[in-house]
């Protein structure tokens, strides 16, 4: 390279000068400049713009000046008639426009945070209880409040209290027969009763029984569900309170699963009560309540003890615990 030539230029100047250029823009541009610019456009004179926004012409100028530097191009062109925007004070404008849009949308969403009326929650069940009453609940809640969002998550036993506990969620939906003693931490309501019945076909020895007792129960060609669940967990330490083991003859995944099966006439399955049977299955397998303190369920909301509910979980826990609350009115 010759002594005296001139070095090729870098590649990213280009994009310094641009990067350069946005921080000044925000480093010194500021709302009130922008909104005063489109009234200058709006009124076509700047007197009038000073006035409508209540400052002094003087100001008002040196406010456009001030813009146009940092334009590096004259926004408006002059005349004696008044001053109408320049092409570049016309792309200023545009943006500037969806800018001041954009702010006012935000002030308005803020706003709907700030009276409760919009908001987030996060919550954690089962898939047992999101299919029996916690998607309704869910649904119904979002038609009351249609600017509230709710995130959904499915846990398996017990890991709902585990979600809550840990900070990943803001309530959780759980069976008390969890031990809410091995979650610190946690404040709960009863946000649903619930028992269980067992699942039979029709022509079952026992379909026209009116309940049945756990020694009967135990007796039968049982199909389970999955190991951990909570519905085999309880019914395994009920056996064992009788001195009895749970001893299945198949066992499935989930308790449409096992409905399938009572309905192919292969055995007992156990399921809440309020987990209706569907139509088609109806005329096939019959639901006995199931006799005993043991097979009593009680659903509960909870949520992390000093920690400062948001409009939204609030709005929620309310609305799920309004059964309850109104059966003990």
């Amino acid at each position: 390279m010759a002594l005296n030539a001139v070095p090729p230029a870098s590649p990213w100047a280009g994009t310094a000068q641009a990067c350069a250029g946005v921080e000044a823009l925000v480093r010194r541009l500021d709302l009130f400049t922008l909104k005063l610019f489109l009234s200058v456009i709006d009124e076509g004179q700047f007197g009038r713009a000073a006035a409508r926004e209540h400052v002094v012409p003087s100001a008002a100028t040196r406010r456009i000046q001030e813009l146009e530097e940092l334009a590096g191009t004259k926004l408006f062109d002059r005349s004696a008639k008044g001053v109408v925007p320049s092409p570049a004070g016309r792309v200023v404008a545009r943006h500037a426009r969806i800018v001041l849009t954009t702010l006012d949308a935000m002030r308005t969403e803020l706003a709907a945070y700030s009276d409760g009326s919009a908001g987030y929650v996060s919550i954690a069940a089962t898939r047992l209880l999101i299919v029996y009453f916690l998607a309704a609940e869910i649904g119904d809640f979002a038609r009351r409040f249609p600017r509230m969002q709710v995130e959904l998550r499915e846990e398996l036993y017990p890991g709902a209290l585990r979600a809550l506990q840990a900070g990943e969620v803001e309530l959780g939906v759980y069976d008390t027969r969890v031990p809410e003693s091995e979650f610190t931490g946690i404040q709960s309501r009863e946000c649903r009763k619930d028992g269980l019945v067992a699942v039979m076909p029709a022509n079952h020895p026992l379909a026209s029984a009116s309940s049945i007792s756990l020694e009967i129960l135990l007796d039968q060609d049982l199909i389970g569900t999955r190991p951990g669940s909570c519905l085999m967990a309880n019914l395994r330490h009920a056996a064992h309170g009788i001195g009895r083991e749970l001893r299945l003859k198949r066992s499935v995944d989930t308790l449409e699963a096992a409905r399938s099966l009572v309905s192919a006439g292969l055995g007992v399955a156990l399921q809440p009560a309020s987990g209706m049977l569907p139509l088609d299955e109806r005329d096939r397998v019959v639901a006995i309540p199931v006799q005993g303190e043991w097979a009593m369920l009680s659903y509960r909301v909870g949520w992390r003890v000093g920690k400062s509910l948001s409009p939204a979980a609030a709005a929620l826990i309310e609305q799920l615990t309004r059964h309850e609350l109104a059966t003990a009115a």
